[in-house]
This record gives structure tokens, C-alpha cells and sequence, in this order.
């Protein structure tokens, strides 16, 4: 369907593809993969021929139609969700106005007889016809298919498009494209605005669709679901694997392994060939015998092993300071815009150390309460946080908010202390902006860039209560896992709001459905919750129902049992993180009394006199001895640590 043929992109000098190669067939379910910046939004507008690559070309049928999902849009006003809905069917349109026009025409008409009434009665039967082999007279069922599965309400049908936010109207252009049903859909993170039961619906409809798919996604769930080839870009080039991409992972890995074995194999060949030509080059009955070896060894095709892109984000978040039992304690909480009210009489309280997950449809309040609990909206009922509380709050819109003229380096000065701020640039290399990319202004910074940035912003000062809305949007998938590895190792307490069960799992002891202005909590991990709903609430919004079925499925114990084995790990791994810093300080002070021990006996004057000293050196061995003890008992204590994390 889509011919890639040697195409090469240069931005400013730098080389983002180099010659890459491939084919988009029918039926295809291409994920794009790779690090921010590797080039999949550019490789998809080249895909929709809104940029052309510097050498190269794509061949592609005329007749064939495109859709495409970009992450930044404009938006037209003016116009309600179905009409906006049903500009996607606009040859359809244009069908039923001419319908309308010969309808008019034979009402107003009497001569029923005359050749010409009869020719306006044989353009509406062809007219007619044709509309409903497009399926014209299916429209309004299709629309409101999609609609309710991308999460719209009956309700919201009518409503103007500029109520809804720019997640909602994403969701409306992503909504249109799927109505057209394109020969081919490129789909640049299609599941950033949506929630879990969105994601699920559109991983169905996908699935049984007839056409091409080629999309860029950092949901593993998502892609592992959908995909069925995986096209990674690295380092300029393009891999391409015929599986989805848990199975690309293992493919990759393999490859890798079978090719540094071939070179390992071909390293030897070639150094045993050099030392035979050494050895005969210079005799005269076997000089022809090297030469030949010299020729084949000029012919020789080297054996290469792909590339990684190693460079990556590193860093932990500080420790905890030091805070009361009880992190927060939320009360009758109630917030309406309007005459929209989002929530109504929630409760909440939060032990320290807890780690909690918001889920649930979007519009149902999460982010409300998100803002409510650390104090960036007015509501009703009270909030409470505990003694020495002090919260690190990551907006969905984070990025968005900051000074688009700003460096990044101005924008992590202004945001540092005094503590932090001779350590700016250490914690900025940390997270990959280093060089002259630390006076990149934020406005030429692409999503995962930005995403960084505003990460980067939260080490600056040590807190005790994280809470985090949609952190992962934008990061690529090494990224997600070491933000996720952060999180897993912060010993304070944190409610993090996410549609990505990936990163969900494992990682919080609690979840917090929201549905219809409440909040229900359930004991376990993401997988614990799916596996109680996943056939229930679920299934029934792909159906358009509004309300959840009477008949609900109580929580298996296994979770509460799962809930309490979690807090006893929680707890083994505070006891071992304790430890661990009580015995480096014990190692450090042992280290520098130690240091001063040996810089006295170097001096002959010292060491004399210390000679003196009666049990001296046993007291030196001693210390010695001790030293090597609470060192192996540091590396076991690490070693317990590091299994925790």
C-alpha cells in the first residue's frame, strides 16, 4: 500500500534517518517504537505527505485514503459533537444534499408523465442507491458507536465542541478518522487522552479493522494488544520486526546475541588469517597462499551488531523528610463548575507511605480531586494534611506551564534553591540535557523533552507526599521505566493519576475507581482491580450503558491478602533503607578516623609515638576488622534494597 524507499530527513545538520526502508501492507498493525527523538511523529507525517525527507521517495497508490491522528491540532468552532462527527462522512453529505434537491424538485412538480419527471425519478433511485451502499442510512448509528466508545455521553451529542477541553476534541478527531475508515489510519499517540475504558474499546475496534495501521505508542499494553509488526527506529535507522512488541523485545535481544556471536566467530577467523599471511607472506614457495589469504581478507563483509542508544535518564527522588502517621485526611469533599458537579461527599485519608492509584473514565473527577488534595482548587468539605507534610504536585498540563521562552536552563534556575542550585547542571545531565541542549529554549523542545524538564523540576526540593497526573504522557518506554523504578524506591507517600496499566502495575497497594462524583476503593494493584471489572463496567460502557449493572462482583480476598502482604514489604524494605544509611555513616566515620590513623603513622615523628601507646595497633586492627564487618553487612543490606526496589 505504502512504499518506503531510501528515504533520508536532516535537521540543522544532524542525520535523523539515514536510507531507511520499508513497506505498509494490508492488514498490517505497525508499531513505531523508539526513544523521544528517534523520529516516529516525523516518520508518520512523511507517511501522510506533510513533509517531505531530504533524499528518497515514497510510492504510493492514487486511490489510496489516509487518515492521520497528530498530536497537535487546531480546532474549528462553531459546530456541535455530531455535527463535528459528521464531517467524516463528507462525500455522504454531499450525496444526501443532492437527494434533498431532487426531492424538492419532484414535490413541486405535477407533469407525472413527461420524460422529465421520469428522468428526476431515475436520478433519485441511482442517487438513492448509492447512499445507501455507503451506508448513509447507518450514519447516525456509527457516530454514535465511536462516540460513546471514545467515552462521550448521549448527553454531550448536542453540546458545542469549544465546552469540551483539548483531551475531549482530541478524542472527537480521533473519533472522525476511525469513521472514515481510511485505507490507512497513522495514529500518533491515539491513548494520551484517553482512559483505561476508552483504551480498551479502541483496542477492540482496531483489532477488527479491515485497513493498515501505523502508530507511535509508549502503552506496552496497548501495542502488545493491537500490533502484530514492530518498526524500531535507532540511531537513524529503521528494524523491522514481524511481531508485536513484548515479542520484538525477545526477537531483538536474540539478534543481538547471535550477532556478536558471528563476530566473535568472524574476529577469530580474521586473526587467524593474519597470522597464517605473517607467517608465509615472506616465504618464497608460499607467497602466492598469502596473497590469496590477503585478497579474500580485502573481500571479507565485516559482521556489524546493532546499535543501542544508551544514553538515558537517571535519578532517584530524595529521601522522604521525616513526617506524622497520617499523610492526609479528606472530608465531605464536593466540587461543581457550574451546574456540572464532578464530586460529591468524598472521603479520603492516606497513611505515610502509601502508595495509591486514581483510575476511572475521564470527567469522572480525578484530576479535580487531584488538585483539591494539595491545594490548587477551591471545593467544599475540609482537607487536612498531616504533621511536617510537604507535597510535590506533577500536572497532567505540567509541561504546558512552562515559559515557552525560557532555556531549559533558565527554567530549572529559577526553580532551584539555594541548596540545589550549584547542582542545577549535575541534575540536568541527569535527565539528558547537557551541552548547549541546557540552552534550548522550551518552545523548540518536542512532548518527551518537555515531559523531562518538568520531572527535573520536582528533585529540586525534598518532599514526603507525591502526586502525580499522567506523568508518563509523552515519555518513551525507558523513560516510563525509570520513572517507574523512581517511584517504586520513593519512601513517602504517592497518589499517582494514570491510564497506563502498565506502569500501574505493581506499583500501588490501592486503587480508587471514580465513578458518578464518588470514589470506591479496592485493596491490590492495578491487575487485581481489571481483574474484578474488566468484564464488567467495562464491557458495558463498550455497550453505551450510562449506569454499571446491579449485579457486581465482590473484590476476591486475595487482594486485601495481597494489600497486607505489601505493606509488610513496605515495611522490611523502610527497616532495610534505615539501616542501610545508619551503617553508611558508621562506614564513614570508621573511614575518616581510619584516614587520620594512616596519615599519622606516615609521618616517622607520630608513628613513634604512637608506638608507645599500649594496645595501639591492636586497637588499630581492631578498627580495621570492623570496618571489613560493617562492609559486608552494607553490601547485604544493599543487596536487600535493591530486591525491594
Amino acid at each position: 500500500m505504502i512504499l518506503v524507499n531510501n528515504i533520508s530527513v536532516y535537521f540543522g545538520g544532524q542525520e535523523l534517518f539515514d536510507e531507511v526502508s520499508f513497506m505498509v501492507n494490508q492488514g498490517d498493525r505497525i508499531g513505531l517504537v523508539g526513544k523521544n527523538g528517534a523520529g516516529k511523529s516525523t516518520l508518520l507525517k512523511i507517511l501522510a505527505g506533510e513533509h517531505r525527507p531530504n533524499t528518497g521517495d515514497l510510492a504510493t497508490p492514487n486511490k489510496i485514503s489516509i487518515g492521520y491522528l497528530q498530536q497537535d491540532l487546531d480546532f474549528e468552532e462553531g459546530r456541535t459533537v455530531m455535527e463535528e462527527a459528521e464531517t467524516a462522512f463528507a462525500d455522504l453529505k454531499i450525496l444526501e444534499k443532492n437527494i434533498a434537491e431532487v426531492n424538492v424538485q419532484m414535490a413541486e412538480r405535477t407533469d407525472y408523465e413527461s420524460e422529465n419527471y421520469l428522468e428526476l425519478i431515475s436520478e433519485f433511485n441511482e442517487l438513492d442507491e448509492q447512499f445507501q451502499l455507503l451506508g448513509g442510512y447507518a450514519v447516525a448509528s456509527q457516530i454514535g458507536q465511536v462516540l460513546l466508545g471514545l467515552g462521550f455521553l448521549q448527553e454531550d451529542f448536542d453540546r458545542p465542541t469549544h465546552e469540551f477541553s483539548g483531551g475531549w476534541r482530541m478524542r472527537l478527531e480521533l473519533a472522525k478518522i476511525l469513521l472514515q475508515k481510511p485505507d490507512v489510519l497513522l495514529l500518533d499517540e491515539p491513548t494520551n487522552h484517553l482512559d483505561i475504558e476508552s483504551i480498551m474499546w479502541l483496542e477492540s475496534w482496531l483489532k477488527q479493522y479491515p485497513g493498515a495501521v501505523v502508530l507511535v505508542s509508549h502503552d506496552r499494553v496497548f501495542l502488545d494488544t493491537v500490533t502484530n509488526r514492530t518498526i524500531e527506529l535507532l540511531l537513524g535507522k529503521a528494524h523491522d520486526y514481524k511481531a508485536s512488541y513484548s515479542k520484538y523485545v525477545e526477537l531483538r535481544k536474540e539478534r543481538q546475541e547471535k550477532q556478536e556471536q558471528a563476530k566473535r566467530n568472524q574476529d577469530k577467523h580474521i586473526q587467524h588469517t593474519k597470522e597464517l599471511i605473517n607467517k608465509f607472506r615472506y616465504k618464497k614457495n608460499k607467497a602466492a597462499f598469502a596473497q590469496t589469504l590477503i585478497k579474500k581478507l580485502d573481500k571479507l563483509e565485516r559482521i556489524g551488531v546493532d546499535q543501542d542508544d544508551l544514553s538515558s535518564m537517571h535519578f532517584r527522588f530524595p529521601p522522604a523528610p521525616h513526617s506524622g502517621k497520617v499523610t492526609i485526611k479528606a472530608r465531605d469533599i464536593s466540587k461543581s463548575y457550574g451546574n456540572l458537579e464532578v464530586l460529591k461527599g468524598i472521603d479520603l485519608e492516606m497513611q505515610r507511605g502509601e502508595k495509591i492509584a486514581f483510575v476511572g473514565k475521564n470527567g469522572e473527577g480525578k484530576t479535580t480531586l487531584a488538585k483539591i488534595l494539595v491545594g490548587e482548587l477551591d471545593h467544599l468539605g475540609t482537607v487536612e494534611h498531616g504533621h511536617l507534610v510537604s507535597v510535590g504536585y506533577y500536572a497532567q498540563n505540567q509541561s504546558d506551564l512552562m515559559d515557552e521562552n525560557k532555556t531549559v536552563l533558565k527554567t530549572i534556575e529559577d526553580a532551584a534553591n539555594e541548596h540545589t542550585f550549584k547542582r542545577v547542571r549535575d541534575i540536568l545531565g541527569s535527565f539528558l540535557f547537557s551541552g548547549d541542549t541546557v540552552e534550548k529554549k522550551i518552545k523548540v523542545l518536542s512532548g518527551g523533552e518537555r515531559a523531562r524538564v518538568a520531572l527535573c523540576k520536582m528533585l529540586l526540593q525534598p518532599v514526603n507526599m507525591l502526586v502525580m497526573d499522567e506523568p508518563t504522557n509523552h515519555l518513551d518506554m525507558m523513560s516510563r521505566e525509570i520513572l517507574k523504578k523512581a517511584l517504586a524506591g520513593f519512601d513517602g507517600s504517592l497518589i499517582i493519576v494514570s491510564h497506563d496499566r502498565d506502569f500501574l502495575q505493581g506499583l500501588t497497594d490501592k486503587v480508587y475507581n471514580f465513578r458518578e462524583k464518588g470514589i470506591k476503593e479496592h485493596f491490590g494493584d492495578i491487575n487485581a482491580f481489571l481483574a474484578q471489572h474488566k468484564l464488567d463496567g467495562f464491557k458495558e460502557l463498550e455497550l453505551g450503558a450510562e449506569k454499571q449493572k446491579a449485579k457486581k462482583a465482590k473484590a476476591p480476598s486475595v487482594n486485601k491478602a495481597a494489600y497486607q502482604e505489601r505493606k509488610q514489604k513496605d515495611k522490611d524494605f523502610k527497616k532495610a533503607k534505615n539501616r542501610l544509611n545508619r551503617l553508611e555513616k558508621e562506614v564513614e566515620e570508621l573511614e575518616n578516623n581510619l584516614k587520620d590513623l594512616d596519615a599519622k603513622l606516615a609521618d616517622p615523628v607520630q608513628f613513634k609515638e604512637l608506638s608507645k601507646e599500649k594496645g595501639f595497633f591492636e586497637e588499630y586492627e581492631k578498627k580495621r576488622a570492623q570496618l571489613d564487618i560493617l562492609m559486608k553487612d552494607w553490601e547485604v543490606t544493599q543487596e536487600k534494597v535493591d530486591a525491594y526496589i
